[in-house]
């Protein structure tokens, strides 16, 4: 008889920054007050389910700072999974407000002849297959841990898992995305097929801050 597991993908908290940078992969961006408090909320919502086995997250410092407060409740080490990394993006550094703006600005047009794909960074394809891998990996280890696994991702990588299992387009519109910062997006496997999937913002409380990014 196959396992059932539950592998949660926990969306980072809100990042510092003050000059609104399309940050992406750069280093140097880290949680704000507010991502900080989101990260410990989350943490004691999944805490409370008593049964978390396994604690991974992306390279990036804000998954990083994320898993903490996770991995205190609980006891675990974090594992560390390239896989969960933010999604590759060429506009990566730019400010998206309070200048020009991406679309406003020529020299950024070449980057979406193709939304599809998209054109402006890696592949949707690419993304899912990554992430869908890190997860299956998580549950793995999480069924020999007897309990469910947390992954601490990035909101694209997120969304992009979660339309593959659900059989969507992977091309979507971003400001239609359920993935709220801290938010918690749940695939229960049983063997290797996902036959749930469940959505959960525990920190839904706080208050909106400052960040932009995934």
């Amino acid at each position: 008889m196959s396992a059932v597991v539950t592998v949660h993908l926990l969306r980072h908290g809100e990042v510092h920054n003050p000059d609104r940078v399309l940050y992406g992969r750069l280093p140097g961006y880290r949680l704000s007050a507010l991502g900080e408090r989101q990260a410990a909320h989350a943490a004691t919502w999944l805490a409370a389910r008593g049964d978390i086995g396994y604690l991974v997250a992306s390279p990036l410092e804000r998954a990083q700072q994320t898993a903490a407060p996770l991995a205190a409740a609980t006891g675990l080490e974090i594992a560390t999974d390239d896989r969960l990394i933010e999604a590759g993006n060429e506009l990566e550094g730019r400010q998206v407000a309070g200048g020009k703006g991406l679309l406003s600005d020529p020299s950024n047009w070449k980057y979406f002849r193709n939304p599809l794909r998209p054109s402006w960074g890696e592949p949707y394809e690419q993304i899912a297959e990554r992430v869908l891998a890190a997860a299956h990996a998580a549950r793995d280890r999480a069924a020999k841990a007897g309990g469910a696994a947390v992954c601490v991702s990035h909101q694209l990588p997120i969304v992009t898992a979660r339309r593959r299992v659900e059989g969507q387009h992977l091309f979507h519109d971003p400001r239609k995305r359920q993935c709220a910062l801290a938010s918690v997006t749940s695939l229960t496997f049983d063997g290797d097929t996902v036959v749930r999937v469940d959505y959960a913002e525990p920190a839904a409380d706080l208050p909106a801050g400052e960040g932009l990014g995934a």
